[in-house]
């Protein structure tokens, strides 16, 4: 780690995973390099070294990123509201991961690698973050579905979160596996990330 202080050390990982997010709006995770992400920042690629081992590294950290503007959102619906039906619940929770495009496509990747290349620390770190929205998500059954159980909220716990790894591939088809899905005379129906989400949720809530 370079000598500085920690405020700067701060901004300058910033500023590398604020790269990595730029790329990752239209490149795969495969075609972005630590050279693609140092020719966006204002440092070398050999500069980021002092800062990220990997490049698994960098995608744990805008991972961890996601996970707490999600959070974000959910702690702003537990305190703004004071009662919610089942279906302005799964309307509000649908709304907050339509807002998470680069989440989505984050689960969407095989996280076993990119865990495996990053140090523990930082993956403890990400895990954190991970944790409290699971944590939170179960802050706003107890609030707003007073009537579940624990294990019901494990339950949905353990339901909705392995969803949302498949939401990406459902709502992102490519023209390419539209083609291929016609060819095959797949019947396939397009559904926003939102319509999928909900449809999820309204059932898990009404479940019980």
């Amino acid at each position: 780690m370079p000598k500085g202080s920690p405020e700067l050390t701060a901004a300058r990982k910033e500023e590398i995973v604020n790269a990595c997010e730029q790329l990752y709006q239209t490149m795969s995770f495969k075609d972005i390099t630590l050279k693609e992400i140092g020719a966006v920042t204002s440092f070398t690629r050999t500069s980021i070294y002092n800062y990220f081992q990997t490049k698994e590294e960098i995608f744990l950290a805008l991972y961890e990123k996601e996970y707490d503007r999600w959070n974000e959102e959910l702690i702003a619906i537990f305190e703004e509201h004071e009662t919610l039906s089942a279906e302005a619940l799964a309307d509000l929770l649908a709304k907050t991961i339509a807002n998470r495009p680069v989440l989505l496509k984050l689960l969407a990747m095989n996280n076993y690698d990119m865990e495996a290349n990053s140090r523990p620390e930082l993956l403890a770190s990400f895990k954190r973050a991970y944790g409290a929205s699971m944590q939170n998500i179960c802050r706003l059954l107890g609030k707003f579905c007073p009537q579940m159980s624990v294990e019901e909220k494990q339950n949905f716990i353990y339901i909705f979160f392995p969803f949302m790894f498949g939401i990406y591939p459902y709502t992102s088809v490519t023209e390419k596996q539209t083609e291929a899905m016609k060819e095959a005379k797949v019947d396939y129906v397009f559904q926003s990330v939102y319509e999928i989400t909900y449809a999820c949720l309204i059932r898990l809530l009404k479940t019980r």
